[in-house]
């Protein structure tokens, strides 16, 4: 079960039971449950959730373990060593080459614990770090300083630094600054007999070097080892490293012995630990140099009608002084215009534009950005083949071109059906002058192959995302998958370039080691792996491979061969159940489509923007992030874990009930995996099956409790108070005693709508809207609704409540149950009752979010009624509806000089829907503070429900915390739940205002 944050708030302290143990590693978890003070996880959902990563592999571990410190983590290696099991050390797991998953390993997952900034010295321009700590999260604090780590991966929201260490990572900024190995200085790193080797500059043959090598130990044999064979190499070093701003595939044997700013000839073997991909040992902790954050940016993406002349524009380009030049093509512009997270983004970009070309310039190295902007546009626009340009100086126009470009590798793989633009050599890297010509000899191999892709670069560094459309569910496009990789691999070669600019080698391109570093420097990389590790315990079979049994190293398996077509996730065996469903699936391909559409880029794990995944937020638990739950889903309907699996308590309790349903993943999910969807679906067939419980009928008909309670009002509100009834609700429903239950309103809206009437004649009214009297609105909290009636008529609208003996509830909170024949039942009922104002013009408006998208989304799911698109399209939540029409203009408002502080709710952001509120509060005459926040941690019941209230109050805090940081003042939330969680006595707060309680105060 969840246990409290201790210390409070603090979300890594939220952890789980451990399932039952494989009986395969029953000794090997039992040894390390007793030798680490970290969680130690070895069961079938561990397996599972770790199997992936974010590229097209898949490959069961043995389990996992959260270290919490350097002790964890040596006596972990320790071990697993001594049962004779590779260890593989993991970030987040959104590399894309298969690098953080591996057959049989013990995963070290160091961003639960080990994330910590240690140290900062802004004069020396450094930090020292633990490897779990995330990009951003190290940028945000750096920032303080002025300062940031340069090497910017566009998955900087979630991926570590540490990961990004392993993978010598870069972004688009590598034209500026170039890549991780140029900032990493030290490291230190667990050898896998459990020692700790610290990597720094060693002056060669200084007294500290000779002190090294006189030891009989494990460092020596490295030291001496890594010198003889840069030595030996020097002349292969020299021929077979392309000169690219980017490389990142095999070992860095180029860059690890060099001269220092002092002039002496310096070994460090941090640079080596570059891109090793943890197969030359665990890094602990790291020191990075960082750089000055430039004060200002511009940003000029061009338009072509080709995507060779955009290709021949990048050398151009490199002639000014930009520090960024990126590339997308119009196959990324038509998916993010098909996608609800990302279509505002590519609005601006004219139509016939084949491919863009994306310029940024900085205030370190440009003084005027518009005569900067002017004189590129002169070049590219009136004297080339660009025929637009789009000019953005400010940082919200930036972040919307940066949102696009950021968001492509993920949204390529939303493309409906199996075949999709797979990642397997889309880093390649070739010098910029050559990029052109390469691209039209790509074309000629895909055309070879009878296929096509999609294309989008770090065109400025040479490193062009190319993806192939196959299908790797079939053998034929698995065998196409590695002939294009031999043909690329080839031309990647003619035109003096990497196999890999970005993504590491994984088991994506380890086996192509070979051809591009030829047999000298292939010995040497397996004389240093064998260094760092005699018996090839550190995630074998990466970066270097063995030939076979008589290698290098005892005669077993560990690391021998490579092969890029094993280990796929979805290979020519896969097969997955294809479940007929309640709910339309049709938009999405099919139920198990929208399960397999999660590619495990991992963006559910970012912690500090947009929506998903509130859960995650708060326990930091693999399974509570949309990936983990829709690997959960994906292994159950396809024969990962047992048959039955998808109907046990655990499945149930820690894959579905955990999710808040706050449809964030809809939105953020550049993929869309909707899981609010999928859960309800499996939530009715887990229905269907085993009955349904007490409380669930509860919750998910809350309409009819409410209706009784306000009918029996102020009895009803003091039953509540009466000593034990906390401990009733507890025993007899579940639910949480420290909650306070919704009180409830003797006068309900309809009874004081009915009572009162409406104040504008129809025949007088600029416009007529029925105003939908949702649960919490009519029977619990009137004000909302009978503000949103008054402020309507002062724009002198009619208005009507519908009639609650007409309509049903809206079914949102038996959809969230998973009860779909009740929601479906009271959709329809809604349908018949309101469609015939629709018909005649009506909007219908609703006080409560949650109710409005229902209407808008998931009634489109339920129903087969032709008129339920036009019902969505009528459906408005009442601050919507007035800066949609843009009624807030005509109206007469004398706001107080108030700050306020808007809380949106998480399903109208789920709809790009969130902003009407904050637009209309701010045309009222307030100045506005719209929080990027996730979900409030209510949602609907879920905070009332004992097993899950910690958990809601850790989602809560969080939002608590982004509330404390606002410069706004009082705090407006839309959301019944949001407002009744930041009311709660723990946060110490006052019960939110509605909006439309805020513009009705606004009202002259």
């Amino acid at each position: 079960m969840i246990r409290p944050a201790d210390p409070p708030g603090d979300p890594s302290a939220l952890e789980r039971e451990p399932g039952d143990t494989v009986s395969e590693y029953i000794d090997l978890a039992s040894d390390l449950e007793a030798a680490v003070s970290g969680a130690v996880r070895f069961d079938e959902y561990a397996q599972v959730l770790y199997a992936t990563d974010g590229s097209i592999y898949q490959a069961q571990p043995a389990g996992v373990v959260y270290p919490k410190d350097i002790a964890d983590v040596r006596e972990a290696v320790r071990i697993a060593v001594e049962h004779e099991t590779p260890v593989l050390p993991r970030g987040a797991g959104s590399s894309l080459a298969g690098q953080t998953v591996g057959p049989g390993c013990v995963v070290l997952d160091m961003s639960r614990h080990m994330d910590g900034l240690l140290e900062i010295d802004a004069d020396a321009q450094r930090a020292r770090i633990q490897p779990g700590i995330v990009q951003d999260d190290l940028d945000d604090r750096l920032a303080e300083e002025g300062l940031k780590f340069a090497p910017d991966p566009a998955s900087s929201n979630r991926s570590t630094v540490g990961g990004g260490i392993g993978n010598n990572s870069t972004g688009a900024h590598s034209v500026r600054y170039g890549i991780t190995d140029a900032y990493t200085e030290e490291v230190k790193a667990v050898l896998p007999d459990g020692s700790l080797l610290h990597a720094r500059e060693v002056v060669l043959d200084s007294d500290e070097y000779d002190e090294i090598v006189s030891k009989d130990d494990r460092e020596a044999e490295i030291y001496e080892t890594v010198r003889a064979l840069v030595e030996e190499n020097e002349a292969e070093i020299e021929e077979k490293y392309p000169d690219l701003k980017r490389r990142v595939s095999g070992y860095n044997l180029d860059r690890v012995i060099y001269e220092n700013g002092a002039g002496e000839t310096v070994i460090n073997l941090s640079k080596l630990y570059v891109g090793s991909e943890g197969t030359l040992g665990v890094i602990v902790e790291a020191t990075v140099g960082l750089v000055t954050m430039p004060e200002e940016t511009a940003l000029v993406l061009y338009c072509f009608d080709s995507l060779v002349d955009a290709m021949e524009a990048v050398p151009e380009a490199l002639n000014f002084e930009v520090s960024a030049v990126e590339l997308m093509d119009d196959e990324v512009f038509r998916l993010a215009a098909e996608s609800d997270g990302y279509s505002e983004y590519v609005e601006p970009i004219p139509g016939g534009t084949a491919a863009a070309l994306m310029l940024e310039y900085d205030s370190e190295l440009v003084e005027d950005f518009e005569a900067a902007i002017g004189e590129t546009n002169a070049y590219f626009v009136d004297d080339g083949d660009a025929f637009d340009a789009i000019e953005a100086y400010t940082d919200e126009a930036q972040k919307d071109m940066w949102s696009l470009r950021k968001a492509a590798i993920p949204l390529l793989m939303s493309l409906e059906g199996d075949p999709k633009p797979y990642p397997f050599i889309e880093d390649a890297t070739v010098p910029p002058e050559e990029l052109a010509e390469y691209v039209v000899e790509f074309e000629e191999v895909l055309e070879d192959h009878d296929t096509s892709a999609a294309y989008f670069a770090h065109a400025g560094s040479g490193t062009l995302h190319i993806r192939p459309i196959l299908n790797l569910k079939d053998e034929v496009g698995i065998e196409k998958m590695h002939s294009i990789t031999d043909d690329v691999t080839d031309l990647v070669l003619k035109h003096h370039g990497s196999f890999s600019g970005e993504h590491g080698d994984g088991m994506a391109r380890t086996e192509f080691n070979p051809k591009m570093y030829g047999d000298d420097l292939w010995t040497a990389f397996k004389e240093v792996k064998t260094a760092f590790d005699p018996e090839w315990f550190m995630h074998p079979g990466n970066v270097v491979y063995r030939d076979g049994p008589e290698d290098v190293g005892p005669a077993d398996n560990r690391g021998v061969g490579a092969d890029m077509r094993e280990n796929l996730r979805y290979g020519s065996s896969y097969q997955s159940l294809e479940p007929q469903t309640k709910l339309d699936f049709s938009d999405e391909g099919g139920f198990s489509h929208l399960v397999e559409l999660c590619n495990g880029c991992g963006t559910c794990r970012q912690t500090d923007e947009n929506t998903m995944c509130p859960t995650f937020r708060a326990s930091r638990e693999e399974v509570q992030a949309t990936r983990g739950r829709a690997n959960s889903l994906r292994a159950a309907i396809s024969g990962e874990l047992p048959e039955e699996e998808i109907y046990s308590d655990r499945f149930q309790e820690e894959v579905l009930d955990l999710c808040v349903g706050c449809k964030g993943c809809k939105s953020d999910c550049p993929t869309g995996v909707d899981f609010a969807k999928l859960k309800a679906e499996v939530k009715h067939d887990y229905h269907q099956e085993k009955g349904t419980s007490l409380r669930s009928k509860l919750f998910g008909n809350v309409d009819t409790v409410n209706a009784l309670g306000s009918a029996v009002a102020p009895v009803s509100n003091w039953a509540q108070k009466l000593p034990g009834s906390d401990v009733i609700a507890e025993k007899v429903l579940g639910i949480a005693p420290e909650r306070d239950l919704p009180t409830f309103s003797k006068e309900t809206l309809v009874g004081w709508f009915e009572e009162r009437g409406p104040r504008v004649p129809l025949a007088e009214a600029d416009d007529t809207v029925v105003l939908f009297p949702d649960t919490y609105t009519n029977y619990n909290y009137p004000e909302p609704g009978k503000a949103a009636v008054e402020l309507l008529e002062a724009a002198n609208i009619h208005v009507r409540v519908a009639d609650k003996d007409e309509i049903a509830a809206s079914g949102r909170a038996a959809f969230s149950m998973g009860l779909l024949d009740e929601a479906e039942e009271r959709a329809q009922t809604n349908l018949d009752t309101l469609m015939p104002y629709v018909e005649d013009g009506w909007s219908v408006l609703f006080v409560e979010p949650s109710d409005a998208v229902m209407f808008q989304d998931e009634y489109l799911d339920l129903l087969s009624d032709d008129r339920v698109e036009d019902l969505a399209v009528a459906a408005y939540g009442v601050c919507e509806y007035l800066n949609t029409y843009q009624v807030t203009d005509e109206m007469d408002f004398d706001a107080p000089a108030e700050y306020v502080t808007y809380h949106g709710h998480c399903n109208q952001k789920a709809l790009n829907r969130d902003h009407h509120a904050a637009a209309a509060l701010s045309a009222a005459g307030y100045d506005v503070d719209a929080l990027d926040s996730s979900c409030c941690g209510m949602a609907g019941s879920f905070g009332y429900e004992e097993e899950h209230y910690e958990l809601s109050k850790a989602i809560g805090e969080i939002l608590h915390e982004k509330v404390e940081e606002s410069p706004g003042g009082e705090v407006v939330a839309p959301g019944a739940s949001c407002r009744s969680q930041l009311a709660d006595d723990d946060f110490e707060g006052e019960r939110p205002a509605h909006p439309v309680e805020k513009l009705h105060d606004a009202l002259a």
